[in-house]
């Protein structure tokens, strides 16, 4: 039987690019068709994303890398999440008179990390030259590119507000005073100078690998990371705190940063290797959830009925509690990870999934870690419960001023992949830094003003993440690489998708047009860090008798319109070489292209 999807099932054995927007895509395209491989062409798909997408990630954003060398037969995650400044103490932002840290503005910045990250992997797996990666971004900074309307809205929204606090925004977003209307032909020539400076400059060093170092050092060392300096210097720019704050950031904090590899995390479920981040991204919830699923028949399940729903949101409730208990970067904090992927474990949190939708936040007590669990639960009780909504912006009814993330995967044919989450830095994080052309990001609102949590602020500590690239092999030599924008949301929908595909829709097409859902029943990761106890939402899609019938079991329901929750993208390779991809239809931005 034809199973009829939005769009084709993409196939071939060539190579396959998915991402969050079709010209990404088709430049990540090209770099294979240029005899690049997929780390080259992941890199290629980044930069670019970060000119057309700019309300979604940018060049002070931050990166998360998953990807698996294939001649090397290894899997790794490149870790390009920037760190806290040196001066970001509690003590200093406390005397700010803060609570939470803003959610813009200079105070919400830490160190950008992706320039750094893509760099890393263009210089150490990527073949092709610095100049054939950097191209086709400096070309649609320069030439232009058609504004998304989304992003058209943004800068609308946010009009007075820079030409009032954030000039420099102004200049950048509303050339000439006018708001750029949706479909223009939209440039940055500011951007395009920057990375044509540090292309020259970069060349001028002898090699491939020199040039890329080159290129690095002009960035956190050179000539941008003065200009960061200098300006952040005496800046002062009103944040959501709704008072002006200077930054804490400086030329030192970035002259002093390196991308860094680490091994990843996994979890075994139905004969699958399923690959994450680890505990300073939320990564480790979907293997949680995994491992909590273990016990139940999805196998027999309707994907879109409300039993699945249920069992996948209450098996997500308690995983969520235990990032919010437990997850932080592991060189400052203990993370008991051994026990929370543990069968053990899992089977006794496991009890706590009833017929009944959960409303309280249950996280599991390990022992020695009462104290933080205690303390923790105290600091997201005094927080607060949203009674207006807690979402991710991905949606396409909700706020446009808010930020989000991109998300690539890339397949070649000798069987590497990438699968990569940029964000941070968008135009509406923070002021456009002078002279640059984009401006930093806002990764610090993650971290709480509270001594003794896992996610606490400390110099030098990377926030709690919720970037989250995937990566899973079955025992059938078949790999998947799949991930999404989408903050809090982004493992959760990446979950619904894998179960989906493990267990009831091969077509990768057909999984992504199926009907989506999540919950906000545990803390929100970005200010003002709230939270919806037994909320979901649900898109219209899947049905009165599923949404009533979730109803019944206690939840709060929230139904979404069709086709109106997340940004998924997917790409495969089985054990005969042949290569599919998929990108969701949802906003209209997402394409996968492959031959």
């Amino acid at each position: 039987m034809t199973v009829f999807t939005t769009r084709p099932e993409i196939k071939g054995t060539f190579g396959v690019v998915t991402s969050t927007h079709w010209i990404a895509t088709a430049v990540g395209m090209r770099t294979l068709e240029l005899g690049g491989n997929a780390f080259d062409a992941a890199v290629a798909t980044g930069l670019v994303l970060q000119v057309v997408e700019p309300h979604l990630n940018g060049p002070g954003g931050d990166l998360p890398v998953l990807f698996h060398n294939a001649s090397q037969n290894e899997t790794k995650v490149l870790c390009a999440q920037g760190p806290a400044p040196a001066a970001a103490t509690i003590d200093h932002y406390r005397s700010e008179n803060l609570d939470l840290i803003p959610g813009n503005g200079l105070l919400a910045t830490v160190i950008p990390g992706a320039f750094d990250g893509w760099m890393l992997l263009l210089r150490d797996h990527g073949s092709l030259p610095l100049r054939t990666v950097l191209e086709p971004a400096i070309h649609y900074a320069s030439h232009g590119h058609p504004l998304l309307p989304r992003v058209s809205m943004t800068i609308a929204g946010l009009k007075d507000f820079f030409e009032t606090e954030w000039p420099t925004s102004h200049q950048t977003w509303v050339p000439g005073g006018n708001v750029p209307a949706p479909e223009s032909n939209f440039r940055n020539p500011v951007l395009a100078e920057t990375w044509s400076r540090l292309l020259k400059e970069a060349e001028a060093a002898t090699g491939r690998e020199n040039q890329i170092d080159a290129a690095r050092d002009c960035f956190y060392r050179g000539f941008i990371a003065e200009a960061i300096g200098q300006y952040l210097e005496t800046a002062e720019v009103m944040d959501a705190s709704g008072a002006k704050h200077k930054a804490v950031l400086t030329a030192d904090d970035l002259s002093g940063f390196a991308a860094t590899y680490e091994d990843p995390l996994s979890a075994l479920y139905d004969g699958w290797t399923v690959l994450k981040t680890g505990p300073w991204g939320q990564g480790p919830v979907l293997l949680q959830s995994l491992s909590l699923l273990r016990g139940f028949d999805i196998d027999s399940l309707d994907p879109t009925g409300p039993e699945f729903v249920h069992l996948v949101t209450e098996a997500m409730k308690l995983a969520y509690a235990d990032r919010e208990a437990y997850y932080g970067d592991p060189d400052f904090c203990d993370v008991p990870l051994n026990t929370l992927l543990s069968e053990t474990y899992n089977a006794a949190r496991r009890s706590q999934i009833t017929g009944r939708a959960a409303t309280d936040l249950l996280p599991g007590l390990i022992p020695g870690f009462e104290n933080q669990v205690e303390r923790t639960m105290e600091v997201i009780r005094r927080t607060g419960i949203s009674e207006t909504g807690v979402y991710e912006p991905t949606m396409a009814h909700l706020s446009e001023k808010r930020g989000d993330t991109v998300h690539i995967d890339v397949i070649d044919r000798w069987g590497n992949i990438v699968s990569a989450t940029p964000s941070g830095g968008w135009l509406q994080s923070s002021p456009v830094v002078p002279g640059l052309g984009f401006a930093l990001n806002s990764r610090a609102q993650m971290y709480w003003l509270e001594d003794g949590l896992p996610g606490s602020l400390a110099p030098g500590k990377r926030p709690r993440t919720t970037l989250t690239p995937s990566i899973a092999f079955h025992e059938d030599g078949t790999a998947l690489s799949f991930g999404t924008p989408g903050g809090d949301q982004q493992d959760q929908w990446q979950l619904v998708l894998f179960l989906r595909l493990a267990h009831h829709e091969r077509n990768l097409q057909a999984a992504l047009d199926m009907p989506l859902f999540h919950t906000t029943h545990f803390p929100a990761s970005f200010h003002p860090r709230q939270r919806q106890p037994g909320h979901i939402m649900a898109e219209e899609s899947f049905g009165t008798d599923t949404l009533s019938s979730l109803r019944t079991r206690g939840h709060s329901v929230e139904v979404a319109d069709e086709w109106t929750i997340g940004r998924l993208t997917v790409a495969a390779r089985d054990q005969q070489g042949l290569l599919r991809a998929g990108a969701t239809p949802r906003l209209m931005q997402a394409y996968a292209a492959g031959r």
